[in-house]
């Protein structure tokens, strides 16, 4: 894949609606830095006896319309670059779906799955020492993201609660439902792209989901949920992939005929999706051009790029991942008409259900499930269909919409707040 710099593609993004949008130069000025970037070292002694230290990032882009809100990722190729571009898509994505937050984005630079539970959690206290002036409920509150969990929230709740010397669960959100989390959190992003995939399809394709054909890149926490959602609402499955390879279905009809759980208990016993029976094993890059109505990448950013957009065959692209298709990439798709739904919209589920977890937080209540799924139901379709209404009036494409109404409103709550 081209090594392209993730900040200067989201900078890129922001300038392709200035001339939409026009924003005061303050303002566009203030809109293209964050206004925090923090950098620490993390030393921390393995149960080997060696010591390693790891580098970690929060960057708080804006928080006009609240306080900073967004995950911190752990992997080994954490840069601060792609930390301040997911950043600034927090702050829009927060703002398109109109919830009192900003944007943030935290990281460790870290191969998770060599270190033991035990090096995990001390790395995390490590990092959360060393971030506790910088986070509070009021101030930035932390999620998960790619490679980090429930239990992570877990112990990042705990250890700054007992720096505070009080409970604390409006801290982080995503937590365990034990200790303050929200039904339905851990499915709730992917949920949210299942729902954008269903009213994209009656909208672009004027299809039905039970004959739509889909891809899914990646079978994380988003693309497994994505998936079983998609399954719920009788889509075919035809390809998916994980971090080890990608499957494409050799059933009779083409497409994945096992139930959901199944197909994660088969996956969780072969290692990959890619080693399950009944599948032929393809690559990444053939999951991305498969030959199908909708594609989804729900794995990292800029895997759609000039090199290869012109293989994709969908029709439609809803971007469950952050950032996975670049700017080259989306002008010729744009050529090649196909729609694509953006990742601040199509995955603002899991902040959507983060802020319902720190409103029950706050309010030491808790609300069932069919309740969350509802608010995140009407929400999304509210948010989808205002998108929608501003790209078919304006005639401008999906993501452009989506920028001019988040960064719209973002601007709106800078000049009424006075900031200069």
């Amino acid at each position: 894949m081209e090594n392209e710099d993730p900040f200067a593609n989201a900078l890129t993004q922001l300038a392709s609606i200035t001339d939409i949008l026009s924003v005061d130069p303050e303002y566009y000025e203030m809109l293209k830095s964050p206004i925090r970037e923090i950098t620490v070292s993390l030393p921390l002694k393995l149960s080997n006896g060696n010591a390693v230290t790891f580098t970690g990032y929060r960057v708080q882009h804006n928080n006009a319309r609240g306080p900073y809100k967004g995950g911190i990722r752990y992997h080994p190729g954490v840069t601060l670059s792609e930390v301040k571009a997911l950043s600034m898509w927090m702050t829009w994505k927060s703002a398109l779906i109109d919830i009192p937050f900003g944007g943030a984005k935290g990281g460790v630079s870290v191969d998770p799955k060599k270190l033991t539970m035990d090096e995990l959690e001390r790395l995390t206290r490590k990092y959360i020492d060393a971030l506790e002036e910088e986070i509070g409920p009021e101030v930035d509150i932390p999620a998960p993201d790619l490679n980090t969990n429930p239990q992570t929230m877990a112990w990042i709740m705990n250890e700054y609660s007992r720096l505070k010397g009080h409970n604390v669960p409006a801290v982080v959100t995503g937590k365990p439902i034990e200790l303050g989390g929200s039904e339905g959190r851990n499915a709730a992003t992917g949920r949210g792209v299942a729902i954008c995939v269903r009213e994209a399809v009656q909208a672009f394709l004027k299809k039905d989901m039970k004959s739509v054909t889909v891809a899914v890149q990646g079978f994380g926490n988003v693309g497994s949920n994505t998936v079983k959602t998609l399954m719920e609402m009788g889509a075919k499955l035809v390809a998916i992939s994980d971090v080890v390879g990608g499957a494409k279905a050799k059933s009779p009809s083409g497409t994945f005929e096992q139930s959901y759980e199944r197909l994660i208990d088969e996956s969780n016993k072969a290692g990959s999706i890619s080693k399950i029976s009944g599948v032929e094993e393809i690559s990444n890059e053939e999951v991305l051009e498969s030959d199908v109505d909708v594609l989804v990448p729900a794995a990292l950013e800029n895997q759609i790029i000039e090199a290869n957009a012109n293989k994709i065959k969908a029709r439609l692209i809803v971007e469950a991942a952050n950032g996975p298709t670049t700017p080259m990439a989306d002008k010729i798709l744009g050529r090649m008409e196909v729609n694509v739904i953006p990742d601040i919209l199509a995955n603002s589920g899991g902040v959507l259900v983060s802020y319902f977890e720190w409103v029950q937080n706050l309010n030491r209540d808790h609300w069932t499930e069919e309740i969350v799924n509802d608010r995140l139901e009407s929400k999304m379709k509210k948010a989808f269909y205002d998108v929608l209404a501003y790209s078919q009036k304006n005639n401008v494409d999906v993501r452009r919409a989506a920028l001019v109404l988040a960064v719209g409103r973002v601007v709106s709550a800078m000049k009424l707040s006075g900031w200069h």
